[in-house]
């Protein structure tokens, strides 16, 4: 239900409260971004991590009957089949309107073009003594994807998970969806999948599809990798298959973190922050900046920005409990901020974003000045939208190509290669007490070919 509110009323509780935290020193900024990245962990985690376990242990022992029944008890409907029949996939792209099929064909066109450019190359090396060493890429066969439904449909998640896969050269491409309680899948996420080559899509949703895509049942095959985001449900099943499978990453909740001067447009932070906020209650948006008039001023444009907002509550959830404003005396400051925090998505709204872009060591993906928001890197971009959260980009970065792909070392040795290394190879046995090792060199020093 849309929330109504009038500007009187964003006067009378901005006099009351702010809709947002502000942290008054560095001390306090540090603790405020540590408890946002820790948001999910601890309790929460601790209770969902059992209910996930048990629905893995009820797929791999019962199947399709466990999906049945868990497809019935949290989507609300009893499923005849899963797979969603290729006619309605097809029906659903057919009846789109033309300029939504436009745009979602632009933007196939400009993640693919990005991703192509990310096809790993083999090498090849030829080394002094006639050997030859290799680095073949290659696709796995099956690839899951997941694509959440609930508050919002995400075609947007079609396009970035299955053009990569595409582009790898994925022999099959199972994409893996709730339903509402009709059955029906998000009609343009069934549009999106229909131009991304995806292979199959089945009307599943929740730890149980990730069981199931780990695992394979009567319907469902299994895959070597599956990708995309979810709930805690989905990211701890994930978390559990990974090693049986391959998976992208572990996806918390979105967040963005704002670097903001003297330059920035206020009403441009706000609708930045709020495009944040509105994706789920524990969403982040944060505000980094040297300028004191920004950082008082915000609150009351959040306020204002809200008033009618069809996602009111997801929003002022979102802001209240998991948004921030810091107060900085320079850049300097606020990039060390950053890098410690390591957002998924950085926007620096500067008057020099280059210069400052230079100070970031870690984020998931930076947007450039005022014409450069988030939200064209969510849908259009190029790059992929699925990227490390709750601090991980400290040490990953993009899902991409090569996610979908694998390589192989190739050794061929000559006899010559042999003849200069094996001593080398020996000491190195000996010393790890490998006495096989060893003799499987020495063993060919005695024979003659």
């Amino acid at each position: 239900m849309k929330q109504i509110i009038n500007k009187d009323e964003v006067q009378k509780t901005s006099s009351q409260k702010s809709i947002i935290k502000i942290a008054r020193n560095i001390d306090q900024a540090n603790f405020e971004l540590k408890k946002i990245t820790e948001r999910t962990s601890g309790a929460v985690q601790d209770k969902a991590i059992k209910v996930v376990n048990d629905i893995l242990k009820n797929v791999i022992k019962r199947g399709d009957e466990a999906l049945l029944e868990y497809t019935s008890r949290f989507d609300g409907f009893l499923a005849e089949k899963f797979e969603v029949p290729s006619d309605l996939i097809m029906k659903a792209w057919e009846e789109t309107p033309k300029a939504l099929q436009d745009s979602l064909l632009l933007a196939k066109k400009r993640i693919e073009n990005f991703h192509r450019l990310q096809i790993p190359q083999n090498i090849t090396y030829n080394g002094p003594h006639g050997e030859s060493l290799e680095r073949r890429w290659s696709p796995v066969e099956k690839a899951g994807i997941y694509v959440p439904g609930g508050r919002a449909s995400y075609p947007s998640t079609v396009l970035m998970n299955a053009i990569p896969a595409y582009v790898a050269g994925v022999n099959q491409t199972i994409m893996v969806s709730p339903a509402n309680s009709k059955g029906e899948v998000n009609q343009t996420v069934l549009a999106a999948a229909h131009i991304t080559g995806i292979n199959k899509v089945f009307r599943i949703g929740g730890a149980q599809a990730i069981g199931a895509l780990a695992n394979g049942t009567e319907s469902i095959p299994k895959v070597d990798v599956i990708t995309g985001p979810g709930n805690i449900y989905v990211t701890l099943a994930k978390k559990i298959v990974y090693g049986k499978v391959g998976i992208d990453s572990l996806a918390g909740p979105s967040e963005i973190l704002i670097i903001a001067d003297q330059s920035a447009k206020i009403e441009h932070v706000a609708s930045d922050m709020l495009a944040q906020s509105e994706h789920d209650p524990l969403a982040s948006a944060i505000l980094i900046t040297t300028d004191k008039k920004l950082s008082e001023n915000l609150p009351f444009e959040i306020e204002r920005q809200l008033i009618n907002h069809p996602r009111f509550e997801i929003c002022k959830k979102s802001i209240m409990d998991w948004g921030l404003i810091i107060l900085c005396d320079d850049l300097e400051t606020c990039a060390k901020l950053s890098n410690a925090f390591a957002p998924e998505h950085l926007e620096l709204l500067v008057k020099d974003p280059r210069k400052l872009s230079k100070r970031i060591k870690n984020a998931g993906a930076i947007f450039m000045g005022s014409w450069s928001p988030e939200a064209i890197g969510d849908y259009l971009g190029g790059p992929n939208h699925t990227l490390p959260t709750s601090g991980t980009a400290r040490f990953a970065g993009a899902l991409g190509v090569e996610t979908f792909m694998k390589n192989t070392s190739v050794i061929d040795f000559s006899k010559e290669a042999f003849n200069e290394t094996k001593n080398a190879v020996v000491h190195l046995a000996n010393s790890e007490g490998l006495h096989s090792h060893a003799e499987s060199i020495r063993i060919r020093d005695t024979k003659s070919y």
